[in-house]
Protein backbone atom coordinates (compact mmCIF):
# COMPACT_ATOMS: atom_id res chain seq x y z
CA UNK A 1 0.00 0.00 0.00
CA UNK A 2 1.02 3.26 -0.92
CA UNK A 3 1.31 5.93 2.20
CA UNK A 4 -1.47 8.04 1.00
CA UNK A 5 -3.56 4.83 0.78
CA UNK A 6 -2.48 3.60 4.26
CA UNK A 7 -3.21 6.25 5.65
CA UNK A 8 -7.26 6.41 4.52
CA UNK A 9 -7.30 3.14 5.74
CA UNK A 10 -6.10 4.26 8.87
CA UNK A 11 -8.51 6.85 9.09
CA UNK A 12 -11.42 4.56 8.33
CA UNK A 13 -9.78 1.64 10.56
CA UNK A 14 -10.31 3.73 13.57
CA UNK A 15 -13.90 5.49 12.32
CA UNK A 16 -15.21 1.67 12.10
CA UNK A 17 -13.47 0.77 15.47
CA UNK A 18 -15.20 3.70 17.13
CA UNK A 19 -18.54 3.28 15.96
CA UNK A 20 -18.93 -0.13 16.74
CA UNK A 21 -17.34 0.25 20.40
CA UNK A 22 -19.77 3.31 20.72
CA UNK A 23 -22.59 1.11 19.63
CA UNK A 24 -21.34 -1.96 21.93
CA UNK A 25 -21.64 -4.28 18.86
CA UNK A 26 -19.38 -7.22 18.34
CA UNK A 27 -17.68 -8.00 15.16
CA UNK A 28 -20.09 -10.56 14.28
CA UNK A 29 -22.75 -8.58 14.80
CA UNK A 30 -21.61 -6.08 12.25
CA UNK A 31 -20.48 -8.53 10.08
CA UNK A 32 -24.40 -9.78 10.34
CA UNK A 33 -25.34 -6.18 10.16
CA UNK A 34 -23.25 -5.43 7.37
CA UNK A 35 -23.19 -8.46 5.50
CA UNK A 36 -19.33 -8.15 5.30
CA UNK A 37 -17.20 -11.13 6.97
CA UNK A 38 -16.13 -10.86 10.12
CA UNK A 39 -12.37 -11.65 8.75
CA UNK A 40 -13.10 -8.74 6.38
CA UNK A 41 -14.12 -6.35 9.35
CA UNK A 42 -11.53 -7.73 11.08
CA UNK A 43 -9.09 -6.63 8.46
CA UNK A 44 -10.41 -2.98 7.86
CA UNK A 45 -10.28 -2.51 11.69
CA UNK A 46 -6.56 -3.59 11.65
CA UNK A 47 -5.89 -1.02 8.33
CA UNK A 48 -4.93 -4.30 6.44
CA UNK A 49 -7.15 -3.83 3.87
CA UNK A 50 -9.08 -1.15 1.77
CA UNK A 51 -12.49 -2.17 1.39
CA UNK A 52 -14.33 -1.50 -2.13
CA UNK A 53 -16.94 0.82 -2.60
CA UNK A 54 -19.81 -1.45 -2.35
CA UNK A 55 -18.62 -2.91 1.18
CA UNK A 56 -17.72 0.66 2.85
CA UNK A 57 -21.72 1.42 1.75
CA UNK A 58 -22.60 -1.57 3.52
CA UNK A 59 -20.48 -0.68 6.47
CA UNK A 60 -22.07 2.62 6.51
CA UNK A 61 -25.27 1.43 6.08
CA UNK A 62 -25.36 -0.56 9.07
CA UNK A 63 -24.52 2.32 11.01
CA UNK A 64 -27.12 4.12 9.38
CA UNK A 65 -24.95 6.53 7.90
CA UNK A 66 -24.52 7.66 4.02
CA UNK A 67 -20.73 7.06 3.32
CA UNK A 68 -19.08 10.42 4.06
CA UNK A 69 -20.40 10.20 7.21
CA UNK A 70 -18.73 7.07 7.52
CA UNK A 71 -15.14 8.03 5.92
CA UNK A 72 -15.97 11.68 8.14
CA UNK A 73 -14.99 13.98 4.93
CA UNK A 74 -17.17 16.93 4.78
CA UNK A 75 -16.97 17.88 1.23
CA UNK A 76 -18.77 13.96 1.15
CA UNK A 77 -21.26 14.04 4.10
CA UNK A 78 -24.32 15.71 4.07
CA UNK A 79 -25.52 18.62 5.23
CA UNK A 80 -28.50 17.79 7.01
CA UNK A 81 -27.79 15.28 9.76
CA UNK A 82 -31.00 13.27 10.55
CA UNK A 83 -31.67 11.00 13.63
CA UNK A 84 -34.96 9.05 13.13
CA UNK A 85 -37.33 8.83 16.02
CA UNK A 86 -37.75 4.86 15.44
CA UNK A 87 -33.69 4.34 15.14
CA UNK A 88 -33.22 1.60 17.72
CA UNK A 89 -29.23 1.75 17.03
CA UNK A 90 -29.97 5.78 19.42
CA UNK A 91 -30.97 3.90 22.21
CA UNK A 92 -28.20 4.13 24.70
CA UNK A 93 -30.61 3.17 27.48
CA UNK A 94 -33.99 1.44 27.43
CA UNK A 95 -35.76 -0.47 30.17
CA UNK A 96 -39.32 -0.58 32.43
CA UNK A 97 -37.76 2.36 34.53
CA UNK A 98 -35.68 5.26 31.74
CA UNK A 99 -35.59 5.45 28.73
CA UNK A 100 -32.38 7.36 27.01
CA UNK A 101 -32.15 8.56 23.36
CA UNK A 102 -29.29 10.01 21.82
CA UNK A 103 -30.49 12.99 19.58
CA UNK A 104 -26.69 14.30 18.89
CA UNK A 105 -24.61 12.99 15.42
CA UNK A 106 -21.73 10.39 16.95
CA UNK A 107 -19.23 13.03 15.80
CA UNK A 108 -20.36 15.70 18.22
CA UNK A 109 -20.29 13.36 21.38
CA UNK A 110 -16.48 14.88 22.48
CA UNK A 111 -18.08 18.82 22.50
CA UNK A 112 -21.83 18.49 22.98
CA UNK A 113 -24.31 15.62 23.46
CA UNK A 114 -28.05 15.67 23.57
CA UNK A 115 -30.42 12.90 25.17
CA UNK A 116 -34.47 12.30 25.36
CA UNK A 117 -34.48 11.31 28.50
CA UNK A 118 -37.76 9.60 29.48
CA UNK A 119 -38.33 8.09 33.69
CA UNK A 120 -41.29 5.82 35.37
CA UNK A 121 -42.93 7.43 38.01
CA UNK A 122 -40.23 6.89 41.11
CA UNK A 123 -37.45 6.29 38.71
CA UNK A 124 -34.34 8.23 38.98
CA UNK A 125 -31.16 8.43 36.70
CA UNK A 126 -27.88 8.71 38.91
CA UNK A 127 -24.55 9.76 37.57
CA UNK A 128 -20.98 10.18 38.79
CA UNK A 129 -19.14 12.83 38.12
CA UNK A 130 -18.33 13.16 34.54
CA UNK A 131 -14.89 14.89 33.57
CA UNK A 132 -13.75 18.30 34.99
CA UNK A 133 -15.68 21.30 33.75
CA UNK A 134 -18.70 19.24 32.37
CA UNK A 135 -22.10 20.64 32.26
CA UNK A 136 -25.57 19.75 32.16
CA UNK A 137 -28.56 21.46 31.25
CA UNK A 138 -31.74 19.85 31.55
CA UNK A 139 -35.31 21.13 30.03
CA UNK A 140 -38.65 19.30 31.40
CA UNK A 141 -41.72 18.62 28.60
CA UNK A 142 -43.87 16.57 30.98
CA UNK A 143 -43.81 16.17 34.56
CA UNK A 144 -41.79 16.83 37.42
CA UNK A 145 -38.03 16.36 38.03
CA UNK A 146 -35.71 16.62 40.93
CA UNK A 147 -32.14 17.34 40.17
CA UNK A 148 -29.37 16.86 42.84
CA UNK A 149 -25.92 18.10 41.33
CA UNK A 150 -23.59 17.82 44.59
CA UNK A 151 -25.10 19.62 47.59
CA UNK A 152 -27.84 21.29 45.42
CA UNK A 153 -30.84 20.66 44.56
CA UNK A 154 -33.79 22.02 42.06
CA UNK A 155 -37.64 20.86 41.54
CA UNK A 156 -38.47 21.34 37.96
CA UNK A 157 -42.07 21.22 36.26
CA UNK A 158 -42.97 21.42 32.37
CA UNK A 159 -41.19 24.07 30.39
CA UNK A 160 -38.43 24.61 33.47
CA UNK A 161 -34.34 24.41 32.75
CA UNK A 162 -31.80 23.93 35.02
CA UNK A 163 -28.17 24.19 34.03
CA UNK A 164 -26.03 22.59 36.78
CA UNK A 165 -22.55 20.83 37.35
CA UNK A 166 -21.60 17.45 35.76
CA UNK A 167 -18.24 17.02 37.35
CA UNK A 168 -20.72 16.39 40.77
CA UNK A 169 -22.36 12.77 41.65
CA UNK A 170 -25.87 13.81 40.09
CA UNK A 171 -29.59 12.76 39.91
CA UNK A 172 -32.22 13.30 38.02
CA UNK A 173 -35.47 11.98 39.61
CA UNK A 174 -39.00 11.56 38.75
CA UNK A 175 -40.54 13.24 41.52
CA UNK A 176 -44.26 12.97 40.28
CA UNK A 177 -46.61 10.08 39.50
CA UNK A 178 -46.42 10.48 35.52
CA UNK A 179 -43.42 9.39 32.93
CA UNK A 180 -41.41 12.38 32.97
CA UNK A 181 -40.13 13.60 29.68
CA UNK A 182 -37.27 16.03 29.38
CA UNK A 183 -34.13 16.76 27.15
CA UNK A 184 -30.53 16.54 28.30
CA UNK A 185 -27.65 18.01 26.31
CA UNK A 186 -24.44 17.94 27.93
CA UNK A 187 -21.62 20.08 27.25
CA UNK A 188 -17.83 19.57 27.72
CA UNK A 189 -15.26 22.10 28.03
Amino acid sequence: MTDEVQTEAGSLASRVIELRKRRGLTLEQLAAASGVSRSMLSQIERGKANPTLAVTLRIAQAFGMNIGDLVDQPWTASRIEVIRGDDASQLFRDDQDCRIRTLSPLNMEKHVEFYEVRLAPGASLHSAAHFEGTRELLTVTQGHARVVAGDNRCELGPGDSAHYHADLEHTIKNCGDEELVSFLVVTYQ
